[in-house]
């Protein structure tokens, strides 16, 4: 047991009888101070080893000091950058023509409401024909957007007189005969960690909650030079972790009673609900395929390196990703097609192509499945056996295949280390009180534990995920899509490490009512062919096509 007052010191952290301190209450760091800690991280040196390291422990503790005193926003990266790509692998490097599907004979519903759950490709028909104007259509969502979304807990702040500026210069390049592309004139949303110029970005959480980053991010810049109208910043977990922010819990619009999960809800939810046609979400361990899980919702994760981070909110930078919730994975498609590639200033940016069109024929890809994931008993096995008969029976083969049996979800120790780097000062400074969620496996404690995390054992852990990546892409050399229960933990985790791309996409309803989804899992940089077979499935299913019935707005109003 320690004595009262001993501090015992790992890396950078300070321990005091159980509790976090952060002021050192002794000068010289002794042996029996370091025989006591290197409990922590099961070590055994000797007295007398341990007696040779101290001058060592001092001059690092002096070290963290004076590195303490360097400014470092959460914009800054470490001099290390994650590589996804195995030894002896190569992507497609031709860039060939982008080509969506077009919709034809769209006309505007007598009914306005039924706006609100068209797809892209049927906006962007009614706004070329002239059929309904950038500005009516953005008028339009804001409107949903402040009637549904305070019962949704889904939006941070409401960008109108931005949105209707950007939806008024539409009208009049589209008048002018400079037509961009099928997101001219269209509304979206963007998770609120992404920054935006004059607007506040608060990472959802209360000591940001003021916090104005005066600069575009190159996703919204990207969607917006796409001619793109912003109509809101949506919500996230706090520091991008589950469904609650500083204002509340975001809902899923299936039942108002559970929560969207997170961290993209609002982003998950605003689409559901058929609030913005779609939204940029962000994921590092699941927080674009829970919340569209949740809501019903078309969601795609690209490949790590796809997509630039800057402007957004750093939280792992090995992990972080940058991508889509949608209606579907044509929409998924029109909107990647915008938002991918590098830019100069995200330097794990790959220039790889996205050569998504009608050419890829969906039954000519080789489709795995995880065959022992799918035989597990669990409550909507029937919708994932449904889905992969649908697949068999419109002339897909479907391959039994195994993941990498290495120890994956141990690597996860890389969030938490990273996200600790990331969020050092809110730790240090004690500001991470102000969190609404303060749970034992909340940021405060986890960014705290992370911090007695040897950097030599995240360094191992990185060499294991080396492993994995190598052995990835064996397992995958003759598969270019698979197939995976969205609950199976062990793909989610696994692949998100790897940096592997995935669409997740609806695929019928729990007997709660609570919508279930399908996992498509694409080769790296796969995502036109990953796409395509998604596609392809809702092509022969209507899943996507389902929305919430929005009546608890008329039930909290009674």
């Amino acid at each position: 047991m320690l004595k009262k007052g001993v501090v015992v010191l790992i890396g950078a952290g300070c321990f005091i009888s159980g509790a976090f301190i952060t002021k050192v209450v002794e000068d010289k760091i002794s042996v029996g101070v370091v025989r006591e800690a290197q409990k922590l991280i099961g070590l055994n040196f000797t007295d007398a080893q341990l007696d040779s390291s101290l001058n060592k422990l001092e001059e690092f503790k002096q070290n963290y000091e004076v590195l303490r005193k360097q400014p470092l926003t959460n914009d800054v990266a470490p001099a290390l950058v994650f590589n996804p790509i195995p030894v002896g692998y190569t992507f497609e490097k031709t860039n060939g023509k982008f080509e969506a599907e077009k919709a034809s004979g769209v006309k505007l519903p007598k009914n306005r409401e039924e706006l609100a759950f068209y797809n892209v490709p049927q906006l962007a028909e009614l706004i070329r024909t002239k059929q309904i104007s950038s500005e009516e259509l953005t008028k339009f969502y804001l409107e949903r957007l402040k009637k549904y979304g305070p019962t949704l807990e889904c939006v941070t702040t409401l960008t109108e007189e931005l949105a209707l500026e950007q939806a008024r210069k539409a009208d009049k390049e589209i008048k002018a005969g400079k037509y961009k592309g099928m997101l001219h004139g269209i509304p979206f949303g963007v998770k609120d960690l992404l920054s935006t110029k004059k607007y506040k970005t608060t990472w959802g959480a209360t000591p940001y909650k003021d916090q104005v980053i005066d600069e575009d991010a190159t996703v919204v810049k990207r969607l917006q030079d796409a001619g793109g109208v912003l109509v809101a910043k949506l919500t996230l977990g706090a520091l991008a972790m589950g469904d609650v922010w500083y204002g509340g819990k975001t809902k899923s619009p299936w039942d108002i009673k559970k929560g969207s999960s997170g961290s993209s809800a609002g982003s998950a939810a605003a689409v559901a609900a058929g609030l913005v046609p779609y939204a940029i979400g962000t994921e590092t361990l699941g927080s674009i395929v829970s919340p569209s899980t949740a809501c019903g919702t078309t969601g795609l994760r690209p490949t790590f390196g796809r997509v630039s981070r800057h402007g957004a909110m750093a939280l792992s930078w090995s992990m972080d990703k940058i991508g889509p919730i949608t209606r579907s994975a044509e929409d998924a498609a029109i909107v990647f097609n915008a938002i991918y590639g590098p830019d100069g200033k995200d330097q794990s940016v790959y220039n790889a192509p996205f050569n998504y069109n009608q050419s890829i024929d969906p039954k000519k890809l080789r489709v795995g499945y995880l065959k022992k994931d799918f035989e597990r008993n669990y409550g909507f096995k029937e919708n994932d056996e449904a889905t992969l008969a649908a697949l068999r029976n419109a002339g897909i083969e479907l391959v039994p295949i195994e993941l990498p049996n290495l120890p994956a979800r141990e690597l996860t120790l890389t969030v938490s280390v990273e996200g600790a780097a990331a969020f050092d000062d809110l730790t240090r400074s004690r500001k991470d009180s102000l969190l609404v969620a303060q749970h034992k496996n909340a940021w405060p404690n986890t960014f705290r534990a992370a911090r007695f995390v040897p950097a030599v054992e995240y360094l191992q852990a990185q060499r294991v995920r080396t492993l994995l990546v190598q052995q990835m892409q064996e397992k995958l050399k003759d598969i270019d899509v698979y197939i995976s229960p969205s609950f199976a933990s062990n793909n989610l985790v696994l692949t998100n490490l790897t940096g592997h791309p995935c669409v997740v996409v609806p695929n019928g309803f729990q007997k709660n009512g609570m919508p279930t989804t399908i996992t498509f899992m694409g080769k790296l940089f796969g995502e036109a062919e990953l796409l395509t077979l998604a596609k392809f499935y809702q092509s022969i299913t209507n899943h996507d096509e389902q929305h919430p019935s929005m009546d608890f707005a008329a039930k909290k109003k009674s």
